[in-house]
């Protein structure tokens, strides 16, 4: 037991030791709430009202493949299916048992998976459960990409996600469709940081750009912009199928209860309802990189939500995280090994609920800073 001590005596000693925080006061530039909808008491009274309507158990009773199936289920991914213009979903407890689930099951001996280098953790772990050989390729770099991708023969799989969670960059994704489709690659995107937020209705970027056709699979997350949780994989009829008979995160866990199915319902039938607050996110972002423009601080080229502040070294960017927190700002630092040595950062996340004058009094302690 010893080792294990000792292993966090050494993240203590670099500042890496990592601890459960109650939510401080503050203004919270820190949340994965875009849009507000956790908070979202409309959002609160459907969820109320379709269990009102639903005779159902409180728990699931088992997995999906023994007694935790129900019509209402299906009923919900039927919905989810159509939402996102495909033929079928399958809903998962959370997005990383959903990527888990997902990529170990597909990463069979006789496919190769092309990884963007900056893949969040889930999407790793799925690859290192699976069997296949992995490349990785330079961050968004369809010249990276479409180099390996020739120099790979068999089946390929390419991996990455439509808006990068610590960079808060987009992905090209109709320069990797085109290339996928030249060289005879399927495509998955994780959406968990656009669903609800880019397109007409929220239904993420793969749909907003018309690429439903050209990508295999989606995982969309709902523990971020739609203010809920869990996850859906949407796709072709035969991926589900074969998800329910290979993917280990869904076959041996007990399924998402009733009520979880309440809460996804109410959510995608507000999303075309709620354009306004998707405004005002695309407001506040626009005044926020307004702002980060006219600083000399090392900030990421990003248009998203996701605004990064590169801060070197765990020590730095542990003392600037506290005293953003101590003027009543939260948004916490980044460290190795979450991100790579020397691009340790404070990651800045916003919300339609954030004002202009917020984001002023952060860019003044910002500029005391610097």
């Amino acid at each position: 037991m010893n080792s294990y001590l000792s292993a966090l005596e050494e993240r203590k000693k670099q500042q890496l030791l990592r601890t459960l925080p109650l939510p401080p006061e503050g203004i919270d530039f820190y949340s994965n709430d875009y849009l507000g909808l956790a908070k979202s008491q409309e959002l609160r009274l459907a969820i109320e009202s379709i269990q009102k309507s639903q005779v159902m158990n409180n728990g699931a009773t088992g997995s999906r493949l023994l007694s935790g199936n129900s019509e209402y289920s299906e009923k919900v991914e039927k919905l989810v299916a159509d939402f996102h213009h495909t033929e079928s979903a399958l809903i998962y407890s959370s997005g990383y048992t959903a990527n888990l689930g997902l990529i170990s099951c597909l990463a069979t001996r006789d496919v190769t998976l092309f990884c963007d280098e900056l893949l969040h953790a889930s999407l790793i772990d799925g690859v290192r459960l699976g069997q296949s050989k992995r490349v990785r390729f330079k961050h968004n770099s369809i010249i990276d990409l479409k180099k390996k991708l020739k120099n790979q023969s068999g089946d390929k799989l390419v991996i990455v996600e439509s808006i990068y969670s610590m960079d808060g960059d987009s992905c090209p994704l109709e320069e990797m469709a085109s290339v996928c489709a030249q060289n005879n690659a399927l495509l998955i995107v994780d959406e968990a940081h656009s669903i609800a937020l880019r397109g007409k209705i929220g239904e993420g970027m793969v749909q907003a750009l018309g690429l439903v056709d050209k990508v295999l699979a989606r995982i969309v997350t709902y523990g971020k912009g739609p203010g809920i949780h869990g996850a859906a994989v949407v796709g072709p009829q035969w991926l589900k199928d074969y998800q329910i008979n290979f993917s280990r995160s869904m076959i041996f866990s007990t399924a998402p209860g009733p009520h979880h199915f309440c809460a996804i319902e109410a959510m995608y039938k507000l999303l075309p309802e709620i354009q306004q607050e998707r405004e005002k996110l695309q407001a506040t972002i626009d005044y926020f990189v307004k702002k980060r423009k006219e600083t000399s601080l090392n900030w990421l080229d990003s248009n998203s939500q996701i605004q990064s502040l590169i801060v070197p070294g765990n020590q730095a960017v542990v003392e600037l995280g506290s005293k953003l927190i101590e003027n009543g700002i939260n948004a916490l630092p980044i460290r190795k090994p979450s991100v790579a040595e020397g691009t340790e950062r404070i990651r800045f996340c916003l919300h339609a609920y954030n004002t202009n004058e917020e984001i002023d009094q952060l860019f003044k302690i910002l500029s005391d800073e610097g």
